[in-house]
């Protein structure tokens, strides 16, 4: 039944440690996305586009928040889950990590539509979860996300129609295999537990197969080839992912790129130098 838990206490050892998992990498890949994003800002093309990427940044932060909150409910504390875990201790996909190509606008696009259907099918699968507090939050985290996907569909059309087509293309190679570690699993042994408990009511490879079929036919529709994708049926939009496509580095497992640790460094930084114990609130929460 959905959102039939109401609280950790209910679940045995092997449960708690798969809510943990599942949580740990919605938080991670939210946080790290936005913390991208404001990468963006007053350097987009138009001013339309700098607000959108902000306040895109602003809703993954706030969803990042929102998981966090529901980790606390396993003993832990904000400033511990953002400010003071070990870079390899970060569950987060490698796509989000990985920096922006400098000045080019594709490649934000790119991973910002690859990324945010993913979401949007990961959404779906946790719209009935078993735990309560992960149901109630799916609701507004998707009234927030509808027009995300919207923005980068438009951008991607806008982009493979004008002069802006080869830079997509070069996007694509570079970004798609990071994107496929969005459905890597922790292990195998978490994975059917999140399933078996109904945290999520699709398994990964459900949500990658989906995933897949849904974002090579649009970028096949634009005239973009898709890397590491091999055609089933000639006449059906039937996907197989090649088993060499994934990067060496998985971000769940605890792998990541260089260029995480720098971007690590750079958002606890003032944290670590400061020598706080918790995180500074600008004023209380209302009573």
């Amino acid at each position: 039944m959905v959102g039939e838990i109401e609280s950790p206490e209910e679940l045995d050892a092997d449960e708690r440690d798969a809510l943990e998992a599942l949580l740990q990498r919605l938080a991670d890949d939210e946080y790290v996305l936005a913390e991208r994003y404001t990468e963006w800002q007053v350097r987009a093309p138009t001013l339309e586009s700098d607000l959108a990427l902000s306040n895109n940044a602003q809703d993954e932060l706030g969803h990042a928040r929102l998981w966090y909150d529901v980790l606390e409910d396993l003993g832990y504390e904000e400033h511990e889950l953002v400010y003071e875990r070990e870079p390899d201790e970060w569950r987060h996909s490698t796509l989000v990590e990985r920096p922006f190509a400098e000045g080019d606008w594709a490649d934000a696009i790119v991973r910002h539509y690859l990324y945010d259907v993913a979401e949007e099918l990961r959404l779906e699968a946790l719209e009935e979860s078993s735990y309560a507090k992960i149901a109630d939050r799916v609701g507004k985290i998707q009234s927030e996300e509808g027009y995300h996907r919207e923005h980068a569909e438009n951008w991607m059309e806008r982009l493979a129609n004008g002069e802006g087509h080869d830079h997509l293309q070069d996007a694509v190679d570079r970004l798609f295999p990071h994107a496929l570690t969005l459905f890597e699993p922790v292990d195998e042994q978490t994975e059917e537990t999140i399933v078996d408990a109904g945290f999520r009511t699709e398994s990964l490879e459900d949500l990658a197969e989906e995933w897949v079929n849904t974002v090579a036919p649009f970028l096949e529709g634009l005239g973009l080839e898709t890397p590491a994708v091999e055609r089933v049926h000639f006449d059906e939009y039937e996907f197989e992912v090649r088993d060499d496509a994934l990067p060496d580095e998985r971000g769940r497992d605890g792998s990541h790129t260089d260029a995480w640790a720098d971007l690590h460094d750079e958002f606890t930084h003032t944290y670590r130098e400061l020598g706080r114990s918790e995180a500074t609130k600008i004023m209380e929460t209302a009573e």
